[in-house]
């Protein structure tokens, strides 16, 4: 039986326990929560994107986070089951989630804005119309950003159609963050990292450093230059931290400029095999690099607007070789026997300047481009190095862009799919023919 003293002091420590909780509420009240907003939230991208960054995998399990659903008034249905689906979830990082269809009221506070691909019903003629499109949603969501998001907002920019243009109109709109602006290469380079995979029959994890240069919803340049892979089952082992040039591996030479640029060209062209999950997995990759760091010494390709780093054209947003460290990205200028030739430099950036230029409304017509000399992608072997034309273009890399042999039609990279571009709603790329 307990005293009249233990009861007392049973009671004392049951109030100073209720008034310890009050003040962890009340402070933890007083702590905000980080901001996410993610735009098209109606897009299958979304629906695995939200998993990942309530997981703590993203920002930091001691980072709690309130996710804002934004798009059209028309997905309101759809976005209200999806919050409630992720309500569901339990998370203890997501403190809410909510769903916001009033253009007025986007991005307040944000401290992240993912801007999805943003598929409407509406019809589009040409490749130069589908361009002019994507500038009214881009001017209203940088106007919004300037005037409503946090001072320190990162914006990543994702998809698989006009990814650098869109990230290049929301600097235009929105000047004083463009620096926090970015477009996510990881996709492509995950693809690229696979196909090689699959040759060496090893893990895509296992493969690094591969570069993607120029535009990564387009005529990209994939630089195997400085790609190694780690734990490759042959006759020499090492330790862990052991890798072998990926170049040095892969003999067959006409695979890698021919099967490995038809095979990337072909997804990067039709959008097969970048759904939801590669979307959504290259997106939080991003996200998380840029808060935690990438990986020390590994080499990551991003969009960024360029200054004239690698002698590419100043005012096109442009993928190139970064590493993120606290808390933000930096360009690798200083890596070694990466030059472009000029002649490559022309190809990859005049379409992101043409794209630029047309929805703007300064160029009518979009031209892909092509070379005065007809080229097709020969072997970068050492052997014959001193041989070929072009073979500085080509030596230790490859590269996937829109020329195809004499005789046959020049197409740009579009998600098309074969379809008539009468047909084409304004998510996809119609196809052009030079």
């Amino acid at each position: 039986m307990m005293t009249k003293l233990m009861k007392t002091i049973a009671q004392e420590n049951l109030q100073t326990l209720i008034e310890t909780e009050l003040e962890k509420e009340s402070l933890k009240d007083l702590i905000d929560p980080l901001q996410v907003w993610i735009t098209s939230a109606a897009a299958p991208a979304c629906y695995s994107l939200i998993p990942i960054l309530a997981s703590g995998e993203v920002f930091g399990v001691n980072t709690e986070i309130s996710i804002t659903l934004f798009d059209n008034k028309q997905t309101e249905k759809i976005l209200q089951i999806l919050a409630t689906e992720t309500q569901d979830l339990v998370s203890p990082f997501l403190r809410s989630i909510s769903v916001c269809t009033r253009a007025e009221d986007a991005f307040r506070q944000a401290h992240v804005v993912v801007v999805l691909d943003d598929p409407t019903d509406q019809e589009v003629c040409s490749l130069e119309d589908s361009i002019r499109s994507r500038v009214p949603l881009c001017r209203l969501y940088g106007y919004l950003l300037e005037q409503n998001a946090h001072d320190s907002v990162r914006v990543v920019v994702g998809g698989k159609t006009f990814v650098n243009l869109k990230a290049a109109m929301l600097m235009r709109y929105a000047p004083k963050l463009a620096h926090n602006i970015v477009a996510v290469a990881l996709g492509v380079e995950g693809q690229a990292k696979a196909t090689l995979a699959r040759k060496l029959k090893t893990a895509s994890s296992s493969i690094k450093d591969v570069i993607i240069w120029g535009n990564i919803s387009g005529n990209s340049y994939v630089d195997l230059r400085k790609a190694k892979v780690y734990r490759y089952e042959s006759a020499i082992w090492g330790p862990p931290d052991f890798s072998r040039p990926i170049l040095s591996l892969v003999f067959d030479s006409e695979w890698i400029n021919r099967e490995f640029v038809a095979t990337l060209q072909d997804l990067v062209s039709t959008g097969k095999h970048f759904g939801g999950m590669l979307a959504a997995h290259s997106i939080a990759t991003t996200l998380k690099y840029w808060y935690h760091g990438s990986p020390p010494g590994e080499i990551v390709s991003l969009g960024v607007l360029s200054e004239g780093q690698f002698g590419i054209p100043e005012g096109i947003v442009f993928s190139m070789p970064v590493k993120f460290e606290n808390g933000t990205w930096v360009v690798l200028t200083d890596l070694q026997d990466i030059e472009i030739s000029e002649q490559i430099m022309t190809r990859i950036t005049s379409d992101l300047i043409q794209e630029k230029l047309v929805a703007l409304g300064d160029l009518i017509s979009f031209q892909p481009y092509q070379s005065e000399v007809e080229r097709t992608i020969s072997p970068a072997t050492s052997d014959d190095q001193e041989n070929q034309n072009v073979s500085d273009e080509h030596k230790a890399n490859t590269q996937f862009d829109p020329i195809q042999e004499e005789g046959k039609d020049v197409v740009k990279p579009d998600d098309s799919e074969g379809k008539p571009v009468e047909q084409l709603t304004d998510q996809n790329r119609p196809t052009t023919k030079a």
